[in-house]
């Protein structure tokens, strides 16, 4: 197995292993880190097996941070569908 896949194998282990830990945040602090680490470990994936194991990489990513995506998904839809604008 090539370097990149064992550190996002890797990376996974550790994303579940703070998830049993507890957290007085729900686990913000760690899903920033993990988001600030796994988009380089993507990068690398992507340079050395081509998108289609990125995707796959980036599927499991998806699967273990899923809050951060729906929270992130309800502000741009939020943003999208707003009216805002100047009252006239």
């Amino acid at each position: 197995m090539s370097l990149s896949l064992t550190l996002a194998c890797v990376w996974a282990l550790i994303a579940n292993v703070l998830a049993m830990t507890p957290s007085r945040d729900q686990h913000w602090r760690n899903a920033y880190i993990l988001i600030a680490l796994g988009i380089p470990l993507l990068g690398y994936v992507t340079v050395q097996h081509g998108p289609w194991v990125a995707l796959l990489v980036l599927a499991g990513g998806c699967s273990i941070l899923r809050w951060p995506l729906i929270y992130l998904g309800r502000w741009v839809r939020r943003s999208v569908t707003q009216t805002g604008g100047p009252a006239e």
